[in-house]
């Protein structure tokens, strides 16, 4: 087995040193990029949105560099996601390729023992004893959890530093020094010691930032090329941003579902707008906007691709919470032809606003 994951932010770091770990032979794809999505758009269907479209450029990119596998993580409620791996296996099977795909669903749709039984199959092509194979997991799951916090960091004290750029600088500098990384404990030491360089970083504490959200669907959330890099032109800007979904977030999410104790947070928060599940991640982007709102940030941004429905019934009732609690939440939809230069325009009106907001309540205007 050669295998291969579809990207999405920081997780080709914490699997690469799973795999490590593990001792199984992989392939990364190389970083989303425009030819990625291009290959993608090319081979899709044309009213699929653009998660679907980068993850086969993905894996026709893994395919050229030998991978026969794909790792997936599935979806079995009502959002398209949960169709991703039946239209991809097919999709792929009918444009020649033979991969095979390992589909890790959330226990509260497959149970607990058949997704060990796919993580097995995984775990089946590593040579290591079942105490290694726990610490691989263990160490890649702190690797991930460290990174997020370490990213979170970086984006929050964005707008305090007084050497603009030096937390984007250096977060930037530790994935591309882990990427080198071959052994999972030097990685996990080498984000430990860039945490520290993060929040050592000197800051202004007089400067009040604006605070934005970055809320919405979490594959154009997390993944910085589906959004135009959004969270690092916030941080050219000097604004402070705070992000709740994440992949660590993700994987707690997950494996509290069974016990419905996942998210208690965002659950109560959304209680009032959204109380039931209707797929993918509406819920979280209803709680996460009033939270916000809570934490004393200026404003939110909502992000989903194109077509995504449970982010057009978030972005139904997003205006309704805006207006409740005089929060300014602006929503961008991206896809294959969304424009970037359009996209900053919108972002820089955006914190202008929220300026503008800020010398009206200090004027008292």
């Amino acid at each position: 087995m050669k295998a291969t994951f579809p990207h999405l932010g920081n997780v080709y770091l914490g699997v690469k040193a799973l795999f490590d770990g593990l001792g199984i032979d992989y392939v990364i794809p190389p970083q989303n990029s425009d030819h990625a999505l291009n290959i993608g758009t090319r081979h899709s269907p044309d009213e699929i949105c653009l998660p679907f479209k980068i993850m086969i450029g993905n894996y026709m990119q893994a395919v050229e560099e030998g991978a026969d596998t794909v790792i997936l993580t599935g979806s079995c409620g009502p959002c398209r996601f949960g169709e991703y791996c039946e239209l991809q296996m097919n999709l792929m099977k009918s444009l020649g390729y033979d991969l095979k795909f390992i589909v890790l669903d959330m226990p509260k749709d497959i149970g607990i023992k058949e997704l060990f039984n796919r993580l097995s199959i995984i775990g089946s092509s590593s040579k290591k004893s079942r105490l290694q194979k726990l610490r691989a997991v263990k160490t890649a799951v702190q690797i991930m959890h460290l990174l997020d916090e370490t990213e979170a960091l970086a984006h929050y004290l964005a707008g305090y530093e007084r050497n603009k750029g030096q937390c984007k600088s250096l977060f930037h500098r530790c994935r591309r020094e882990a990427m080198k990384c071959s052994d999972p404990q030097e990685m996990l030491s080498l984000i430990k010691e860039y945490k520290k360089r993060i929040e050592y970083v000197p800051v202004d504490i007089n400067k009040d930032p604006v605070k934005i959200a970055i809320i919405g669907e979490i594959y154009t959330v997390i993944e910085p090329y589906s959004n135009f890099c959004i969270e690092d032109k916030l941080m050219d800007y000097g604004v402070s941003t705070k992000r709740g979904m994440t992949p660590s977030w993700w994987l707690k999410n997950m494996a509290l579902s069974p016990l419905k104790i996942n998210s208690l947070d965002i659950k109560k928060a959304s209680r009032k707008y959204l109380s039931l599940e209707i797929g993918g991640h509406a819920r979280e982007c209803i709680g996460e906007a009033i939270l916000s709102w809570k934490e004393g940030f200026d404003g939110a941004i909502q992000i989903y691709p194109l077509g995504c429905m449970p982010e057009i019934v978030s972005k139904s009732i997003l205006p309704a919470i805006s207006r409740d609690y005089d929060f300014p939440i602006m929503s961008l939809v991206v896809d294959d032809m969304t424009g970037e230069a359009g996209f900053i325009t919108r972002l820089e009106a955006f914190i202008d606003l929220l300026e503008r907001r800020r010398d009206n309540v200090l004027f008292g205007s």
